[in-house]
């Protein structure tokens, strides 16, 4: 018996060891699989096309369920394609018709991103394509842009009217002729941007060196091939997807599927409005002249796209005239309203949501003690339209206006007078308006008093990824050390050449923006501006590097309090975004800049005093960096369309903006080299072969433990 017992307890321990020896093993061989993994896989950095729905329609790209998985955890695979270069028609031709190793994931180079040969990727070629690469080249490039022809053609004031409108059929009656439409496309498969140069040379060497040759046998050979992560939760439409989260959300919560698109309006007063208390906040005999532009951005690509020319350049615009405004206007009997609006690239969410609250009573808001405004408070509204050519502004109303007749006869006349190089025709009475805030007023009543400055389009690449500074012909001039950009300058410096060169942007800013300001000066006082003073010119080139390079700015550091430490030296993104607890960078740039130029300083202060006052006194560095307060007039309003404010809304009446955004868990993209047919044929055999020969050891193993396990442990017998 104790023998028996000893032998019993030698194959125990025996089998412990056995036991702790295959562990370490298997944690060995996963330590050893993880860098295999790595090896085997490279990343591949870039931007994705995401999806986005209104009310009716689905637009943007996803991956299929089949290959990326609902939950997109880490084991989940993507979309999977044998990478393939396009450099002509023939290469598309060669996956429509010929696709020996499908799916295919092509590279196309911009030139060839046209709605012909996407949409023939997508519709003739969809069962071969699992993805799309955009490589970026803009050499040569003479024009791209995946907007519509005709930007926001359901919200305006033209929908559903069959004259004077906007046509996506003919690009001379469109305001972006060069428009594919690419953007409001729903693509079944992921659409990967990729920037670098290093990550280009990754994938054209992948493919070179494994696909480029041999093309009709290439599939029995190891190709490279690229997969993408980029599964949408969101589907169909804004109606389908929102009830489909609120289901689901009562039974897991804080499930979601989508987001309405979501910011923040920013706007600031001429002159403080006085503080009222609660019982007296009811409109009163107010006169305002709005004035107001876009500030927001789109492109088809998560984070990338600096919409220089489609917004910028008339956010700086309006920036300098209301800087103009507060130093050459020291009082008036009317206030001037600055609104830079948000979400105007879909369907006009900031404005829509300005009209709203102005015709419910909500703005601005009871937090800011003041009388509330409506319409009838609002004597004329001037909307800073595109700008693509800075020197032929063109007026536009809807209903006869006489002071567009008014607007257009000053731009003519103090042009003539200060020789700013810029024309100004007649003003232009129609229906066909240009994609601008304005329309969301006048969709409301037709007779409002809104008159339009815009030029005609000529931006090729409007909401894409290549309206940058390079499309504005920007350089940087940095003379913000030797000259204050908080001061007006004096027109007699001629055209600064010194500075920035001949033509530059800066100073055909700095020209129709003293223009616009000296208009809005001779219509609020009724007499012309007697000095030859104009906004500043090196303001303008630090506002444009601050919002198309760098946030770490001299322009964007005076904004903030002197020992706020720098910020992350690349441009602010402005596209709208949905609903975060946090203020979007872009916004809260523009909330701080309007507080720097337009608020009124407060001598001998100190940094204890102006904190002592809270708002509307802030504290900034100021041009200088050692401090100075401010008493302020800037802030902000709701952007978010009134239909989410309504459960009962009709998704499908256009009657307000409808836009979400998916939500995504994960996007990423990497590349590896998919094994030929042959490959994976042997590797599936060696497989086979080795876990029969592991059933038959185990089996060996097992029926001979008694000997194997047997150390000859003896016993004495008492």
């Amino acid at each position: 018996m104790v023998l028996s017992r000893g032998l019993i307890g030698v194959k125990r321990v025996s089998w412990w060891y056995v036991a702790v020896w295959v562990a370490l093993q298997q944690i060995d061989l996963g330590a050893h699989g993880q860098r295999m993994k790595d090896n085997m896989y490279t990343p591949v950095n870039g931007a994705h096309c995401f999806r986005r729905l209104n009310g009716t329609h689905v637009t943007g790209c996803s991956c299929k369920c089949s290959e990326c998985g609902r939950s997109q955890s880490p084991s989940n695979g993507g979309s999977v394609g044998v990478l393939h270069l396009i450099n002509s028609k023939a290469d598309i031709d060669f996956i429509v018709q010929k696709h020996p190793s499908p799916p295919y994931a092509p590279i196309v180079p911009p030139a060839l991103y046209t709605r012909e040969n996407i949409l023939r990727l997508r519709d003739e070629a969809g069962p071969y394509v699992s993805a799309l690469v955009l490589m970026n080249n803009a050499s040569g490039l003479e024009q791209f842009s995946q907007e519509s022809r005709c930007p926001n053609q359901y919200s305006g004031l033209a929908a559903g009217q069959q004259q004077q409108r906007c046509s996506v059929d003919q690009a001379e009656d469109s305001w972006n002729p060069w428009g594919s439409g690419l953007l409001l496309e729903d693509f079944p498969f992921p659409i990967f941007y990729v920037a670098g140069v290093a990550e280009m040379e990754k994938l054209l060497d992948c493919y070179e060196k494994f696909n480029a040759h041999d093309l009709e046998n290439q599939h029995q050979r190891s190709l490279c091939a690229i997969e993408v992560k980029a599964f949408m939760s969101a589907a169909v439409s804004t109606d389908i997807c929102m009830r489909r989260s609120n289901s689901y959300n009562s039974l897991i919560p804080a499930t979601k599927f989508c987001d309405p698109l979501q910011g923040k309006n920013v706007y600031a007063t001429l002159f403080p409005r006085p503080i009222v208390p609660e019982e007296q906040r009811v409109e009163g005999p107010e006169r305002i002249v709005l004035v107001s532009t876009r500030t927001d951005t789109t492109t088809m690509f998560d984070g990338v796209g600096l919409g220089a020319m489609d917004s910028v350049v008339p956010f700086a615009v309006l920036v300098a005239v209301a800087h103009f405004l507060s130093q050459a206007l020291p009082s008036n009997d009317r206030n001037v309203l600055f609104l830079f609006f948000n979400g105007e690239s879909y369907d006009y969410i900031g404005s829509q949501r300005f009209v709203y609250d102005l015709q419910t009573g909500a703005f601005p808001s009871r937090g800011t003690q003041t009388k509330p405004i409506s319409m009838d408070n609002i004597e004329l509204m001037i909307d800073l339209g595109a700008l693509d050519n800075l020197t032929d502004l063109h007026v536009y109303h809807a209903a006869p206006q006489p002071m567009a007749t008014k607007v257009a006869e000053l731009l003519r006349k103090i042009n003539q007078q200060f020789g700013f190089g810029i024309q100004a025709g007649q003003p232009v009475m129609t229906t066909n308006l240009p994609p601008v805030s304005a329309q969301s007023f006048l969709r409301e009543n037709i007779t409002f008093p809104a008159v339009i400055v815009a030029s005609r389009p000529a931006n090729r690449f409007y909401h894409s990824i290549y309206d940058d500074q390079e499309n504005l012909h920007y350089r940087y001039g940095n003379h913000s050390r030797k000259y204050d950009f908080t001061q007006l300058e004096d027109l007699d410096l001629g055209d600064r050449s010194d500075l920035y060169g001949k033509d530059s942007i800066q100073m055909r800013i700095r020209n129709a923006s003293t223009l616009i300001g000296m208009s809005i000066y001779e219509l609020l006082t009724g007499r012309a501006y007697g000095q030859r003073n104009g906004t500043n010119s090196v303001l303008i080139d630090e506002f444009l590097h601050c919002f198309l390079e760098s946030a770490d700015c001299p322009l964007f550091r005076a904004t903030v309090k002197p020992d706020t430490p720098h910020v992350y030296p690349a441009p602010p993104p402005r596209y709208i975004s949905v609903h975060t607890t946090l203020t979007s960078d872009a916004t809260g740039w523009t909330y701080r800049v309007l507080g720097l130029l337009l608020g009124q300083k407060v001598e001998n202060a100190t940094k204890a005093n102006c904190s002592a006052l809270h708002l509307p006194y802030q504290w900034m560095a100021g041009y200088g960096g050692a401090g100075e307060c401010r008493r302020t007039t800037q802030n902000m309003s709701l952007a978010l369309s009134p239909a989410f404010m309504n459960e009962t809304y009709d998704f499908t009446s256009y009657r307000y903006s409808t836009w979400t955004e998916s939500t995504w868990s994960e996007m990423s993209a990497r590349i590896f080299l998919r094994p030929s047919p042959a490959h994976e044929t042997l590797t599936l055999s060696i497989g086979i072969v080795v876990m029969v020969i592991s059933f038959v050891l185990v089996f060996l193993i097992n029926s001979r433990s008694d000997v194997l396990f047997n150390q000859g442990s003896t016993s004495s017998i008492p």
